[in-house]
């Protein structure tokens, strides 16, 4: 057992995690609690915002419709500041209250110069993300999307063009709190690389549904709901990149190593049988 402590204003709380040479899922072990970012490092950090009541609110929008372009209007390269201004800016112009979508107004809209801060910004992708958008809320308006689980809820989506299994999982457990499906990001991607809790060579583009199933009996093997780990996840990540890349560097040096400590040793053996045969 390893023993840790979170400070919860003058209170001192005890979180007992597993040992970390015990195995959280069948050949992954649990880790020190304070090595970013193994299991234990996880476990630790959803508790720790439990006790202090600063778990990650992820749900952008008060409607599904303003959830869809919140989401659909970030990710696939744009960071999430712009594009959070991009859906302040369409929801200012009324775009999510309306039943009426006009693509080219949508067009016309992401083109302006934004607000971001104290700087007006260009959002990159007007013309696609319009066309995206304009097809998805007239589906939302047409038609009654399911609400019975997220992956129907993703199913429902994923049909719109320009909205695929991470953007539509992405809307379905922000909407719902879903637990039934993972927002399989680079950042999410690049923990279970680290933390060895997806097959290696597995990619998103041809194995979504069965990374997300490895990462949802990763969730049940610490113990937390996965909407909650996947939102832990993405934001450490994201506010740590120099410690990632170097976690990166650290993990494919180690990996290089031992394939050349391997070839060398086939090597040794191959030489030896020679000898001897």
């Amino acid at each position: 057992m390893q023993r840790c402590f979170v400070w919860n204003g003058s209170t001192m709380i005890n979180i007992d995690l597993p040992h970390e040479t015990e195995d959280v899922i069948p050949g992954v072990k649990w880790g020190a609690a304070f090595a970013f970012p193994s299991p234990a490092y996880w476990k630790y950090q959803i508790l720790a915002r439990r006790i202090q009541g600063s778990q990650i609110r992820y749900r952008l929008g008060k409607t599904l419709s303003e959830e869809i372009g919140a989401c659909l209007l970030g990710g696939h390269g744009i960071p999430a500041a712009i594009g959070i201004a991009a859906f302040e800016h369409l929801k200012q112009k009324g775009v999510f209250d309306t039943k009426s979508i006009n693509e080219s107004n949508l067009l016309e809209w992401l083109s302006e110069p934004i607000q971001h801060g104290k700087k007006t910004i260009r959002y990159r992708f007007a013309k696609q993300k319009a066309k995206y958008l304009s097809a998805a809320l007239t589906k939302v308006n047409r038609e009654p999307a399911p609400f019975d689980s997220g992956k129907a809820l993703r199913n429902w989506l994923i049909d719109v063009p320009g909205i695929g299994y991470k953007t539509a999982s992405w809307i379905a457990r922000n909407w719902l709190d879903a637990d039934d499906v993972a927002i399989l990001d680079i950042h999410l991607l690049r923990a279970g690389q680290l933390g060895g809790f997806f097959t290696p060579k597995l990619t998103v583009e041809r194995h979504y549904l069965e990374l997300e199933e490895q990462f949802i009996a990763f969730s049940y093997g610490l113990n937390v709901k996965p909407s909650e780990l996947d939102a832990v996840i993405w934001y450490e990540m994201m506010s740590s990149p120099h410690t990632v890349r170097q976690a990166l560097k650290n993990l494919e040096a180690t990996q290089t190593s031992n394939t050349r400590s391997r070839t060398k040793q086939h090597h040794s053996d191959t030489h030896e049988n020679l000898l001897f045969s």
